[in-house]
């Protein structure tokens, strides 16, 4: 009775919100001819979004921290004041959570720690934050919130109760994104209740980093004084990256240290399996002596080779301003819905480009790209995976700490830069190259399975003789066809294999020139039939 009672309330509460996302979408994607965007209501109804979503309690918290992500749901308004959401709340009292301590170490805290302040340094709500001393040195002691999982499973049952009453509220086209959403955010939230996941995740980035030769300080974990739901780590202060003031008076250099931050993200992202996807300002400090610090590591990404090379062709289709590739890189990362129209999905993506980006490419931001692609998933029906929604929350709570620090960076560059330095850009057009023979090969597929249909229709009312002929004459082209694309396909993996070799070059060049010689003479001899 009680959880149906708060599954109410809670549908009471949010269905204001809801309502506005509704009619603001519509306006967002152009679909609402009738009234233009007004941005300060737009933020008006972001914020209030963000409130409520506060006086929730903390799976609401993570919820909206979640949807901050998710440019397929959300208009880009909303995402930026959602992006603010901190999850800062009151802490629990230590009397409430110093019974797990002592039951996780197997004895009272005087036992295990030379000393331990009472009053956390931070409160979130999931988990809250002590400093401790523990043979001479600084740690820090992250401890669960007592009775989370209580808290989250409750609640986690009332999104499930009341998403199908709410998506009746929303346009079709969000709710197949809202119900894998929901999914996904389960997924997330039971990964970071779980702080042994959160240790291997730190050791994962750690090792990374230091393969990377990336001047990053990660705290060491403290493997015996850690568990499913306590983590102690090294305790390292530092300056908070928005800390301008701060900064300036020790000297650092923030067009640098933006520079750094880009380097070090975008370098998890590009080139490593793990990324940190939480790095909003209170996840990460300053040395003295201009060092990164990163904190937090429970909500962390992935992506295998295939996925982050998928990523890279789709920022360069986007800067290129090819709607036809950007197409193509959507639907490998599994982001366009099944039956999509993608001749109108790429005519939607060719306007807003149009619309939005005439200046050059090195010019753009991530919070052009983002908007970008906003706009162009507000009007159709796409799914966006978890770990490209969690790229995508990186790096717009990235754009976010360049905005504060105002300096001369153009990330685009940048980002380039990195990608010409790990010879990415290379990558990614042998693999659009790849992608399309792939496609040539289904297409090649098709026609040879029609053609004994073909054949019996052609046969029809033509002489044995004539029709020998053609036959002896298709059978010629189709295997110069087949020899071609063979020729081609070696000729693109020498190349890809020989770091750009003369061989694969002029081999594909040629193989092309034939190709054309080939279908030359399929035209002619299709209009010698007619």
């Amino acid at each position: 009775m009680m959880s149906y009672l708060r599954a109410v309330r809670i549908l009471f509460v949010l269905l204001p919100s809801v309502v506005a996302l509704r009619r603001d979408r519509r306006r967002w994607s152009g679909r609402d001819k009738t009234r233009q965007i007004d941005t300060v209501v737009f933020q008006r109804h972001a914020k209030r979004m963000l409130e409520t979503f506060v006086s929730l309690g903390p799976v609401y918290i993570k919820l909206g921290q979640w949807l901050s992500s998710r440019a397929d749901i959300l208009p880009h308004p909303y995402l930026e004041e959602l992006a603010k959401l901190q999850d800062d709340v009151p802490p629990a009292p230590f009397e409430q959570v110093k019974p797990i301590l002592e039951r996780e170490f197997g004895g009272s805290i005087d036992e295990t720690f030379d000393s331990m302040d009472t009053t956390p340094i931070s409160g979130a709500s999931l988990g809250q934050v002590y400093r401790a001393e523990f043979s001479g040195k600084q740690v820090a002691v992250k401890v669960k919130r007592p009775g989370i999982e209580a808290v989250v499973e409750r609640d986690l049952k009332v999104l499930k109760k009341i998403l199908p009453l709410a998506l009746r509220f929303v346009d079709p086209n969000l709710r197949h994104s809202a119900r894998a959403m929901l999914s996904q955010f389960i997924e997330t939230i039971h990964e970071e209740m779980d702080y042994e996941t959160e240790s291997e995740n730190l050791k994962r980035i750690k090792g990374d980093m230091a393969k990377s030769k990336r001047d990053v300080v990660i705290p060491s974990v403290l493997d015996d004084l850690s568990s499913k739901d306590v983590l102690t780590m090294e305790y390292i202060p530092g300056i908070k990256v928005t800390n301008i003031s701060t900064l300036d008076e020790r000297g650092i250099d923030r067009q640098r240290l933006v520079f750094d931050v880009h380097k070090v993200f975008f370098t998890m992202l590009l080139r490593h399996s793990v990324f940190h996807a939480d790095p909003h300002p209170g996840n990460i400090s300053v040395t003295d002596d201009g060092r990164l610090i990163l904190y937090d590591y429970g909500m962390i990404g992935r992506l295998d080779n295939e996925a982050r090379m998928r990523l890279v062709r789709l920022y360069l289709a986007l800067v290129e301003k090819d709607p036809a590739r950007t197409v193509n890189a959507m639907d490998d990362l599994g982001m366009l819905v099944p039956g999509s129209n993608r001749e109108v999905i790429e005519r939607s993506i060719e306007m807003t480009v149009r619309a939005m980006h005439g200046r050059k490419p090195d010019e753009m931001e991530v919070e052009g790209l983002m908007e970008l692609a906003n706009r162009t998933m507000s009007k159709f029906p796409f799914v966006l995976p978890k770990n490209l929604a969690l790229y995508m929350r990186m790096a717009s709570i990235i754009e976010g700490i360049y905005k504060t620090h105002d300096v001369d960076f153009k990330f685009v560059r940048v980002l380039r830069e990195i990608l010409e330095e790990e010879k990415l850009i290379q990558e990614a057009h042998i693999e659009e190259i790849k992608y399309s023979i792939a496609r040539f090969a289904k297409s090649v597929d098709a026609a040879i399975s029609i053609a004994p249909d073909l054949k019996r229709y052609l046969d029809e009312g033509r002489s044995r003789n004539a029709a020998h002929q053609r036959r002896r004459s298709g059978t010629d082209l189709l295997s110069a066809s087949i020899l071609v694309a063979a020729a081609f396909v070696g000729s693109a993996v020498l190349y890809a294999a020989a770091d750009e070799t003369l061989w694969g070059a002029a081999g594909m060049i040629g193989s092309i020139l034939a190709m054309g010689g080939v279908f030359a003479a399929l035209t002619r001899r299709g209009k010698r039939r007619s």
